[in-house]
Formats: structure tokens, sequence, C-alpha cells
């Protein structure tokens, strides 16, 4: 059985659908509710890491575990989480980090990731680490404001980054969580070419059929509104990361390609899917 962390998320909704179609038990974890788009057989279990003692019965007889922490994960003990897994019979963690943590290793925002991926390795259990960059889905942020007024308002207009799109992600995992061959490995995953967020933009427009008009912010401007709903310490990280990328975090990462015989999807192809989502 494959347990799978964070199943209602934009990569564990697609990672279930996915091991659900190859054949695998799965048992979908999350705090809330079952995602009512969950495949038939799947099962969900209510559970938080933040309180390992909860998953304790969710693992008892798991294979597998995806852990997929939400935020940075300073809130979470990684000890705890993996010894509750062994406990439970738990073999292999794949765990899906950041690529700042290899970037950005000293940053506060990601620190902690850093701190989960060095637990995991220490465990004793078999595992892989994905180091995912940006997500196409970020883009859902600008919904409101291309429904309502068709416009997009965003920092660092021009400055490019290789996001990915949260499906890819998950299709890696799936492979991932099924080949042990994969053991032992960090993997750092984009998408296939550096994409402003202006360029952004004009793709989602293209796929709407009519101009999407962009309006860059300041970084003062753009801190503010993401303080409305994430901390501190990852809002000023990831506007560094936005404003001031680092040459790794600006390159194209070939293990999407090499884990799925495939290049990776593009933000136009994100946002061609998900359009009715800015309609």
């Amino acid at each position: 059985m494959i347990v799978v962390a964070g199943a209602t998320g934009n990569v564990g909704r697609p990672l279930v659908a996915a091991l659900s179609a190859a054949g695998e038990q799965v048992t979908a974890v999350s705090r809330g509710t079952a995602d009512p788009a969950t495949p038939p057989g799947v099962r969900h279990r209510a559970a938080d890491l933040a309180e390992p003692e909860t998953l304790r019965p969710v693992l008892d007889g798991a294979d597998a575990l995806y852990l997929l922490v939400s935020g940075a994960g300073a809130h979470l003990d990684p000890y705890k989480i993996l010894d509750v897994a062994k406990a439970g019979g738990v073999r292999r963690v794949v765990l899906q980090s950041s690529q700042a943590a290899g970037t950005r290793p000293a940053s506060v925002s990601h620190a902690p990731l850093l701190r989960i991926e060095d637990a995991l390795r220490q465990s004793g259990l078999d595992w892989t680490i994905l180091r995912p960059g940006g997500f196409d889905s970020n883009a859902f942020a600008w919904a409101d404001g291309i429904r309502d007024r068709r416009t997009v308002a965003a920092p660092f207009g021009d400055v490019g980054l290789p996001t990915i799109d949260p499906v890819d992600i998950a299709e890696v995992a799936a492979v991932v969580l099924r080949d042990r061959g994969h053991t032992g490995r960090t993997y750092e995953l984009t998408g296939p070419a550096p994409v402003s967020s202006r360029e952004r933009a004009r793709a989602i427009g293209d796929a709407l059929g009519t101009p999407v008009r962009f309006v860059e912010q300041s970084r003062d401007e753009a801190r503010a509104q993401m303080l409305r709903f994430m901390p501190e310490p990852v809002v000023d990280g990831t506007l560094a990361i936005l404003g001031e990328p680092t040459p790794a975090e600006q390159q194209v990462s070939p293990a999407v390609e090499q884990v799925l015989a495939r290049k990776p999807r593009t933000f136009a192809d994100w946002a061609a899917r998900n359009i009715d989502a800015f309609r």
C-alpha cells in the first residue's frame, strides 16, 4: 500500500489518480475531508503531519509514503513522523521538498525543508527526494484579476523561471514510488524553459482568446499582498527567488525527461488545461 500525504493538493490529487490507475492500493491522507474526485477504490484517512501520532493508524501496513508538507515544514518534527512510519512498516519514503533547499540552504524560508531532507537521509529508510522549482499553478493567484479585469499584477515581470506543471511532479512521483531504481537519488524538477510573469499572462490570454494586460508591481506592493496569506520568511524567500534567481534556479533540469521519457509540459499546456479558472 502507498500512502499519499497532502492528497488533496495540486500534486497530491493527480498523484493519487496516477497510482490508482496503475493498479496500486492507495490511501489518500489530508487534514480535512476526502476529495470528491478521489478515484473509486482509494480510501481516505484524516491525519495531521503536525501531530505524528494521528498517522499511526493510517500508516499501519503501508509499504511506501509520499511525504508532501505544507508551507516549508517549519512546524513539523520529521524524526517523529519517520519513526511512526517505520513502526507502521513503511520501507520507502519519497519526499517532496523544494529546489530552494539546494540552491538556498541557509535561507530562513527553506532551511526547514533541508532539515526534513537530512532526517530522511539519516532514517535508514529507502528514500528519494524531489525538489521542484516554482509551480505553474501559482498562476491561480491571478484568477480573480483576470476574471474581473483581464489584468495580471505581479513583480519582476521579465525575470524568467522554468516553472513546472504539478501534474509532471505527480507523474514523476508515481514512477519513483513504484520503481526502487530511484532509491537514494535527489531530483530537481523544472519545466522545459524559463518563462516570465509577463509571458505567462500572455499565455493565459492566448488560451482565453482575449488579451490579458500585465501590470508590474513593485517589490513592496507584492510583499504586502503576499503577507496576507504567507508567513513573512516564506514571502521574503519567495521574492528573492522571483527577483534575483541564481543561475541554478534559472537552469532547466533534465530530470522530468529522464524519469518519464518525455519532455515536461509547457506553461501554455497548463494554462489551456486550467483555463476555466480564469474565465
